[in-house]
């Protein structure tokens, strides 16, 4: 769906349920993102069904699995993700802990952002981010994205921060 120098990024599916159970149990993901209570192949599936499927038809987009070109390893996703607290979709990503620091979030977050504006047409892209994940935040702002507001989207209250893009001077 999406090529770049290094990687290609496809719609998930329900075969993807082993790379999802490995990639959401990671100490990372639970740290950064969450807890999402994927504790089974079948719970992968239902992750899989109820939001990557859902959210392209709902949306027309999603997160995308990211795979290296070479040999279609699966390695992490990223994508964009609509939520109601929010005006726009957000942009993102997640990586198996061997291939983060890598240059392939950038490379794939970076190609995901072309593609919303290009072929999706959209013209606001957001990212959101606990403050502690320095990480994302660098991959942000290298982005583009500027910090913008506290919000709250997580369910234990937490706040996270919203980055957007910087304002168009007249």
């Amino acid at each position: 769906m999406i090529e770049t120098e290094r990687l290609v990024l496809d719609e998930f599916s329900i075969e993807d349920a082993p790379f999802i159970f490995a990639l959401l149990n990671t100490p990372s993901w639970i740290q950064a993102i969450g807890n999402r209570g994927v504790r089974t192949l079948a719970d992968a599936q239902s992750y899989i069904s109820d939001g990557a499927l859902n959210s392209y038809k709902q949306h027309g987009f999603g997160p995308y699995l990211v795979k290296l070109k070479t040999n279609g390893l699966p390695i992490g996703l990223c994508g964009l993700f609509k939520r109601d607290l929010v005006d726009a979709p957000d942009i993102g990503f997640a990586f198996l802990p061997d291939y983060t620091g890598k240059g392939y979030g950038f490379e794939s977050a970076t190609a995901v952002m072309q593609y919303a504006r290009d072929v999706l047409g959209l013209t606001r892209i957001v990212g959101i981010t606990l403050p502690t994940n320095q990480y994302s935040i660098r991959l942000l702002e290298k982005l583009g994205l500027r910090f913008e507001r506290r919000i709250c989207v997580r369910a234990d209250g937490e706040e996270s921060l919203l980055f957007g893009p910087p304002p168009v001077e007249l």
